[in-house]
């Protein structure tokens, strides 16, 4: 075997997975076709809860601003804007983070953990065996000519055209693109900031200074015809695109790059299949709206990551690999309804007036304002862990566990920087002897932490519980206040059997 895993695609979803793999033990090489990143970036920043995962492996201050990174309480549903604070936690993520530095964080972390990033590898076939065997061989085209490569698991994370999805044959069902929009980072102009969208009668523009003389625009005008993947667009297309919407004449400026895309909407059947995962766009694709996209394919990155590694290291049962599709798929078909919404109410024109309306009414009721900026912050994920039909389970089962100031023995910490190494931790709260004595066949897997909340949380988060398991992507797996009952049951299930068994 040439790894443990091979994942195909260095962009933000396959170098997370890189990383997560390496911090689980796992041997992983990254192939990506380009021989160098394309400098570009789509996306411009992250959901809070992308940010939050960040945080929980300490990566977070390399993004160059410390730890408090530029956040906006404002955003929008739609283009109906309201203050996402109404959510305890909740902002509209970091903004003006450009991919192509998220992509050069990640690459450098993921490498310094050991991963093996190869660039101008392309992936040109799949053999057959990969449903049932014990492993998974690709063709793959390399600058020394083509050779083929053998892991136990494969993971394409090599965007909505995937080469790994369609060699695999997973279907991709949705809806196709209704229009085209534009994007360009533009140059030589000073442009009013339209930093959340502005809905005109003939489409709607964004604008948002990315550097001294660049600006970010997004151009969506009404009634543009969907293209072909294979289309070209130029600065001159998006110029007469931007003065039609806007009645600004922007021709004498010009564009870094240019590019378009469409409101098209599809999700994998299968996020595994057989020795072969997909994460990231190449598991869904959809009309971008506040960095959703980039920010689920870490989330899924993060989910499977840690399981992954627990599996090809034998630490765990191949089981446990099928909570990634029943965790994850859910999440991406809740996050196509909400940017299909989104689309419709921002991009439908005249006739989405009303519905607009009705939006800028409801987002006046403080509980709306909790709901949509849990569904665009990613807050709100709540994994189902087998309990929903529990009445006596606790609220933050499946859940993530928000940051948290914690007194550990070694003084102040927080729930975040005991996940930094990529492992569970099973908080006691109480130094509880039998907890310990309960998890220690676990102990190369689980770390038991004892520490104290802070005395601002007595009355919140962890209010009346003695311990908490957290799983490594920041998700609660269990809670008790008092005993351990059931603690070596979901143990074993997500850690695998204790040692010695």
């Amino acid at each position: 075997m040439d790894a443990d895993v091979i994942v195909v695609g260095a962009g933000p979803t396959g170098l997370m997975l890189a990383g997560e793999l390496r911090l689980g033990g796992a041997e992983v090489i990254v192939l990506d076709k380009l021989a160098e990143p394309t400098g570009q970036s789509r996306g411009l920043g992250f959901t809070a809860r992308a940010m939050e995962v960040f945080d929980q492996r300490g990566i977070l201050p390399r993004f160059g601003q410390g730890e408090s990174l530029e956040v906006s309480p404002v955003g929008h549903f739609g283009g109906v804007q309201f203050d996402f604070t109404a959510l305890e936690g909740a902002h509209f993520g970091a903004r003006g983070i450009p991919q192509s530095q998220t992509e050069a964080v990640l690459a450098e972390w993921a490498a310094g953990l050991g991963a093996d990033i190869r660039r101008g590898h392309e992936v040109l076939a799949l053999a057959e065996g990969f449903r049932d065997g014990d492993h998974a061989e690709i063709t793959v085209g390399t600058p020394d000519g083509v050779r083929r490569m053998r892991a136990p698991f494969l993971v394409g994370c090599d965007g909505g055209k995937s080469t790994v999805r369609k060699l695999a044959g997973i279907d991709f069902p949705g809806t196709e693109a209704t229009r085209a929009m534009f994007l360009a980072d533009v140059t030589g102009l000073d442009l009013k900031p339209r930093y959340l969208g502005e809905a005109l009668p003939n489409g709607m523009v964004m604008a948002a200074p990315l550097k001294e003389g660049v600006h970010r625009i997004i151009v969506c005008p009404h009634g543009a015809a969907a293209r072909s993947a294979d289309d070209t667009v130029t600065f001159e297309e998006v110029a007469k695109a931007w003065e039609h919407i806007t009645g600004e004449d922007i021709s004498g400026g010009g564009a870094e790059w240019v590019s378009f895309f469409s409101d098209a909407t599809r999700q994998a059947a299968e996020y595994r299949r057989g020795r072969v995962l997909l994460a990231g766009d190449a598991a869904h694709i959809h009309l971008p709206a506040g960095g959703q996209g980039l920010s689920t394919g870490v989330q899924d990155a993060a989910n499977l990551g840690w399981k992954l590694a627990a599996v090809v290291t034998g630490r765990a049962g191949d089981a446990l690999l099928d909570t990634y599709h029943a965790e994850r798929h859910p999440v991406g078909r809740r996050l196509l309804m909400n940017t299909r919404a989104q689309g419709s109410v921002f991009l439908g024109g005249d006739q989405a007036e009303p519905l607009r309306r009705i939006f800028t009414e409801l987002t006046g009721h403080d509980v709306v304002r909790r709901h949509l900026a849990g569904i665009v912050s990613h807050l709100d994920i709540r994994y189902d862990l087998g309990e929903d039909d529990d009445d006596s389970a606790h609220p933050l089962l499946g859940r993530r566990l928000a940051r948290l100031p914690l007194t550990g023995p070694d003084g102040a910490t927080d729930t975040f920087r005991l996940l930094h190494a990529g492992r569970g931790v099973l908080l006691d709260l109480t130094g509880d002897a039998g907890l310990r004595e309960a998890a220690a066949p676990w102990s190369g897997r689980v770390d038991v932490v004892t520490a104290t909340a802070s005395p601002s949380d007595r009355d919140g988060v962890l209010a009346g519980l003695d311990a908490v398991l957290v799983r490594p992507d920041g998700h609660v797996a269990w809670t008790a206040s008092g005993g351990t009952d059931g603690l070596g049951t979901v143990l074993t299930r997500w850690f695998g059997a204790p040692a010695g068994d």
